[in-house]
């Protein structure tokens, strides 16, 4: 038998507005802004919330959106969809690819807030379905993990009232038409670590005379690959990367320094812990047994936490997702090594579920090299590629995920 929800969150998306939302997408595709410069992308969503009758306000945090609709009596639900676009270079080549040089979407928060907008309206239009309250949040510098918490910081709350459940999906690579939903943890932590090697420069015809911290930052890249593969159990989850390393300006000048940047990614706090204690080792024995003059400075940047689902929300909304779009749409693809800030804004007490929405146009998965699901999915485009180019056809099922998402929690008339 379906649930009401199911029913309604159907009847109410069955006849979306499915060309406007796809020009809605494709205009917010080509004008892509970065973190806390989303401000045509905050403008074009508080208007569309305001025709359809929210409360609005922007400015929150930042470049933040917030659209309110009181309905009466019964719970607060907060549908979420974050704003900010990537300093990436397109290659797609698609006829609404960016144009802004060096700035894309990347990520899919273009079509986040495009599914969002088009809840927001059809929620809107069949208020009579429903009671309770719709918090509407467009957050802008998810990339850079501040937005949220610039946004609570900011009164979001207390403006607009303390959400009783938190909602929020993600575009993912994956045959369009599949929903992953994980009853617990679902995202992991991320810790930037910056490291400063300070060695003693001088002439490249001399190296006797200086301290070359290039090499010592060469043995200590090197040497943080084992840390994952033998200071962890195999149980245990960790990916650690050397995004970037700079040193030096000329062919024949030894540096005075060096510099690294890291990222690690973790699912819980004791193996966060037990790695930033092994980079701080690592770094300060490898400058060590190089002589530098000064041990390393060790900086820790951007944090992102956990994603961790409340399991009987996630099951409530995993559940009307499978009523909505049928058997085997739903599956369990556990924790993922990305992050999200999300979480920020549950305040470490209001339940949540996130879940992906994949999204890989059903030709280039075809086409794409490997015999089973998993060499696939690491063939095709993933998020954050040049080539990242998510199916129009996902626009109207992803409006369905969150009303459906959004009236399991709602007091359906």
């Amino acid at each position: 038998m379906t649930s009401a929800a199911a029913r309604t969150a159907l009847d109410l998306t069955a006849g979306l507005p499915e060309a406007d939302l796809e020009d809605f997408y494709r205009d917010l595709h080509r004008h892509p802004e970065l973190s806390l410069h989303e401000h045509r992308t905050a403008g074009r969503l508080a208007g569309r919330l305001g025709e359809a009758g929210f409360e609005t306000a922007e400015g929150i945090g930042g470049t933040g959106v917030a659209g309110v609709l009181r309905n009466g009596d019964g719970p607060t639900v907060l549908l979420r969809a974050d704003m900010d676009a990537l300093p990436v270079q397109e290659e797609t080549e698609l006829p609404y690819a960016s144009g802004t040089d060096g700035v894309m979407h990347a990520c899919g928060h273009d079509l986040h807030v495009t599914w969002l907008t088009g809840a927001a309206e059809a929620l809107a239009a069949g208020r009579e379905t429903w009671h309770g309250t719709l918090l509407v949040v467009g957050q802008p510098a998810e990339e850079t993990g501040a937005g949220a918490a610039r946004m609570v910081a900011d009164g979001l709350y207390e403006r607009f009232g303390r959400p009783d459940v938190l909602l929020g999906q993600h575009a993912a690579p994956g045959p369009a038409g599949l929903y992953a939903h994980a009853p617990g943890l679902i995202m992991s932590a991320s810790t930037d670590v910056d490291i400063v090697v300070y060695g003693r420069g001088g002439h490249g015809s001399r190296p006797e005379s200086t301290v070359d911290p290039v090499v010592t930052a060469a043995y200590l890249v090197t040497r943080l690959q084992t840390v994952v593969s033998r200071e962890l159990a195999a149980r245990e989850a960790a990916v650690l990367t050397v995004g970037r390393i700079e040193a030096g300006t000329r062919h024949n000048i030894i540096p005075s320094e060096a510099r690294i940047a890291l990222n690690l990614r973790t699912q819980s706090a004791q193996v966060r812990e037990r790695m930033l204690a092994a980079i701080r080792r690592v770094a300060e024995g490898e400058c060590l047994a190089a002589g530098c003059p000064r041990p390393p400075e060790i900086t820790l940047g951007d944090s992102f936490p956990a994603t961790v689902n409340d399991a009987d929300t996630d099951a409530t909304v995993a559940a009307v997702h499978g009523e909505v779009f049928g058997a085997g749409t739903v599956f369990d693809p556990g924790p993922a090594m990305g992050s999200e800030d999300f979480p920020e804004l549950a305040l470490g007490s209001i339940p949540y579920s996130y879940w992906f929405v994949t999204t890989t146009p059903a030709e280039v998965w075809e086409k794409a090299p490997g015999t089973d699901f998993e060499e696939r999915f690491a063939a095709v485009p993933s998020n954050h590629s040049p080539h990242f180019a998510p199916d129009l056809s996902t626009v109207v099922p992803g409006v369905r995920t969150l009303v459906s998402g959004a009236l399991a929690f709602l007091s359906v008339a």
